[in-house]
């Protein structure tokens, strides 16, 4: 364990390896592994699915093809049963929620020290290689969402019906309207804040259970870090469909005008 030549302390190494490739200061700070890495996925994502639109077969489909219908499928009966309107853009965006989560996740996956040792070697000191063990990735994304909870509520009930959502519930009395206003929008932040939270702290947890399995001698790190990858694979898909369900309940409720 070392970094420029000398040795870490468990701390230290601990410290280094949760610590992104960072420029900037304050607010206007750029992790660039985080950047870079979800740019790199992304592009593999979008990349591979189109190739395997455009190659695509009515015929007996290769292996790969079947894989991203069953995807497409899985998603698109999700959508169906989960959200209560009409909207073209909701069915694209949850596979890509879905998929850009999971592969993102997926990077947890690859041994601790590979890619940081590969960054070392070309003069890069730090290398952050799962997107979502980041709170910005995490609670870009869930803004994003509720940038769209509510452009959706407001084309939908127009921008007097959310006024009066937030003002006039649960008590319909203009006497309550500080009320229903303070807890409407205590339960309306809450949405995105839980689907950030809830993402980077089961990534970062699983992240760092790696990092402490890698710092044990190397005869014991094969026999608990393989178990662990194994159940990790559980952990992965599943947050990648949580967040994926979350949004779709949450701009389906949007979307109804009550």
């Amino acid at each position: 364990m070392s970094v420029t030549g000398e040795a870490l302390t468990s701390t230290q190494y601990i410290q280094h390896h949760l610590t992104n490739l960072a420029v900037g200061e304050g607010f206007w700070t750029w992790h660039l592994d985080t950047l870079f890495v979800t740019l790199a996925l992304g592009i593999l994502f979008l990349g591979t699915f189109y190739k395997v639109g455009q190659k695509a077969t009515t015929g007996v489909p290769g292996k790969f093809q079947c894989f991203v219908e069953m995807c497409i499928e899985f998603v698109n009966d999700i959508v169906k049963e989960s959200f209560h309107g009409r909207n073209a853009l909701i069915a694209p965006l949850s596979l890509t929620i879905f998929m850009m989560v999971i592969l993102m996740n997926t990077m947890d996956l690859v041994p601790i020290d590979f890619i940081p040792e590969a960054a070392k070697a070309m003069g890069i000191d730090y290398m952050k290689v799962v997107p979502t063990t980041d709170l910005n990735t995490t609670f870009a994304m869930s803004l994003s969402i509720f940038a769209l909870i509510v452009g959706f509520s407001i084309k939908v009930k127009g921008f007097g019906g959310f006024a009066k959502e937030l003002t006039m519930n649960p008590f319909n009395h203009w006497l309550f309207i500080p009320f229903n206003f303070a807890l409407e929008m205590v339960t309306l932040l809450a949405k995105p804040i839980s689907l950030a939270l809830r993402l980077f702290g089961n990534m970062y947890a699983g992240e760092l259970i790696f990092i402490l399995i890698a710092l044990m001698p190397w005869y014991l790190q094969w026999g608990l870090s393989v178990p662990w990858a194994i159940f990790h694979i559980l952990v992965i898909v599943l947050q990648g469909f949580i967040f994926m369900m979350l949004s779709m309940v949450y701009l389906s409720s949007a979307c109804e005008d009550h």
